[in-house]
């Protein structure tokens, strides 16, 4: 009992903070608060957008950008990592908000966060890696798109339609647009597009979504436009509280909660490995960063706060603007806090449409072009599995997609894999028998034919071999050369023990050679497949042992007499 409670505090331990990345913290102090100040600029439209998007308010959003961006600053696997709302979590949650309120989206919040904090123990988080790239860049795709058409209600100044696809949603509002156009709507919603497209791209270190944020509210409030405003704000979080649980939902709100930690791990992940990549310096710890956005999810709920992940864009221009360490995600979500107590007022004033603006300019520039262009033109799988994932994460649920992705590009490789599999007969070499002559060696090789097997014998590809040997004909005894087989599972080892018995009820011995890899040896003897064979002698370490006791075999049988030599 002693051990697994010492084991159990391990594993723990394991997930909580290091020291030294705590302590990292008062290295470079002023260049990472600068960066902190930076990300919290690009972040205050972003946490307010996503917020409204998701339908539990600006509010949420912003509480989600304070709470669970300090929390994971301090508990996450990543120096870098800023956390708070994003689109594809918004994403998520809108057919939540829609059957279950307000209160079922917290309580789905919580119930994820204890999930990802019980994967980062499993140790889970090094699986996450293991997601293709197509998949990745076709999930990017299709949540632009959903981002974008999301904004379509705001930006042209009319009611949502309620509905868990986007797509009607925007067309609705295309609908109703056409049927009262509200110009003012969708001008401010293209000035403030534009004005992050282009400035971003001119000058990516300049804050474009603030400043252009601030510029249309003036204007709106100065010339008193008719633009439907974000509107009340708290002063402040409320009291942390768990009024919004109720305990007999929870069974109904069990796979909302897995897609939602599902989410929340792999897009946190994915991120974390985008900041790696940009510095080429840190590294992440996967199972720390799962632990740590537990944390987060676990106590955002309670101060009304959304489900929150790592984002990309925010993490982005942290890593650009010079963090080195944990104090500039800590800072940024700070910095949120303080505009969330002293000017709650002024934010109330943002219009809905230049928040639409921002989210549509993100979404426009989530995507790598360059990269998903790449993966389309490299090879037909990959583009496969690019374009499948984008539709599904479009029309069907997000996780729901990643995982149709994930299955597809499996099965496309093990479709190549099974292709790279080879089984090819080769000719009785002569070099084996220098002391006999050209007749008998003749007549052996009317008797004895081998088979060489390359690659992997796995389920995919095992039929292959049963196929390929079944149309052997008029001989004696066929050698199976396996040195080159690079892995057996258990329909591999059945497939090989169905042929050989096939093979000998049709009075065909089988010699086998090569198999040297003591992990090949397991499933092969948990299933007994070369027992009969070993009782015989007709399994050898080499080729050369192989065909030279199939001669001795057939000599003694009778089968080819010997010859003078």
């Amino acid at each position: 009992m002693i051990g697994v409670v010492v084991a159990g505090w391990e594993r723990v331990r394991s997930v909580l903070p290091e020291r030294a990345a705590l302590a990292a913290m008062r290295h470079q102090p002023r260049n990472n608060l600068l960066a902190g100040l930076t990300v919290a600029i690009v972040a205050l439209p972003l946490a307010l957008g996503f917020g409204v998007s998701s339908g539990l308010g600006a509010a949420a959003g912003l509480a989600t950008a304070v709470v669970a961006g300090s929390l994971a600053a301090l508990f996450g696997g990543s120096a870098l990592q800023v956390s708070g709302t994003s689109g594809a979590m918004t994403v998520v949650l809108m057919p939540i908000m829609s059957d279950h309120g307000a209160t079922g989206v917290l309580t789905v919040g919580l119930m994820a966060g204890l999930l990802l904090v019980i994967l980062a123990l499993a140790r889970a988080g090094r699986y996450m890696s293991l997601v293709p790239a197509p998949v990745v860049a076709g999930f990017t795709v299709g949540m632009a798109c959903v981002i974008g058409l999301q904004q379509f209600p705001h930006a042209l100044g009319v009611p949502a339609h309620v509905s868990d696809k986007v797509a009607v949603v925007a067309w609705h509002a295309v609908l109703d647009f056409l049927a009262r156009p509200h110009w003012w709507a969708m001008s401010v919603t293209f000035v403030v597009a534009a004005a992050l497209v282009v400035g971003a791209s001119l000058r990516p270190s300049v804050p474009f979504s603030l400043l252009a944020v601030v510029v249309v509210t003036v204007v709106a409030e100065v010339a008193e436009l008719p633009l439907a405003r974000i509107g009340h704000l708290p002063q402040g979080l409320p009291a942390p509280s768990l009024g919004f649980l109720d305990l007999e939902v929870l069974p109904s709100l069990l796979a909302p909660a897995i897609a939602v930690a599902a989410l929340a791990s792999l897009e946190s992940l994915l991120s974390a490995a985008v900041a790696d990549n940009m510095t080429g310096r840190h590294r992440h710890d996967p199972d720390r960063e799962l632990f740590g956005q537990g944390i987060a999810n676990l106590v955002t709920p309670l101060f009304g706060g959304m489900p929150g992940t790592g984002a990309i864009v925010r993490t982005a221009v942290n890593v650009r603007s010079g963090a080195t360490s944990r104090l500039a995600a800590l800072s940024h979500a700070l910095i949120l806090g303080a505009i969330v107590y002293t000017a709650a007022g002024l934010v109330s004033k943002i219009p809905l449409a230049a928040l639409a603006g921002v989210l549509l300019a993100t979404a426009v520039r989530m995507v790598e072009r360059d990269s998903v262009r790449a993966m389309w033109r490299s090879t037909r799988s990959d583009a496969v599995v690019l374009t499948l994932t984008a539709v599904a994460t479009l029309t069907l649920d997000t996780v729901l997609a990643v995982i149709l992705g994930l299955v597809v590009a499996g099965a496309l490789a093990l479709r190549a894999i099974a292709h790279n599999v080879r089984f090819y007969r080769e000719p009785l070499r002569h070099d084996l028998q220098p002391q006999h002559t050209e007749d008998e060696h003749a007549l052996l090789a009317e008797h004895i034919v081998t088979y060489r097997v390359d690659g992997p014998l796995f389920f995919a590809a095992a039929h292959r071999l049963r196929t390929d040997l079944s149309e052997v004909t008029d001989v004696s005894v066929v050698v199976l050369r396996m040195r080159l087989v690079t892995t057996i599972d258990a329909s591999g080892a059945m497939v090989l023990a169905d042929t050989i018995e096939r093979l000998e009820r049709r009075g065909i011995m089988v010699y086998v050679s090569g198999i040297l890899d003591a992990q090949h040896h397991q499933p092969l003897d948990a299933l007994g497949v070369f027992a009969g064979l070993d009782k015989a002698g007709q399994v050898f370490a080499t080729t050369d042992e192989a065909i030279a006791a199939a001669r001795e075999r057939l000599h003694s049988s009778g089968i080819v007499p010997r010859l003078a030599g």
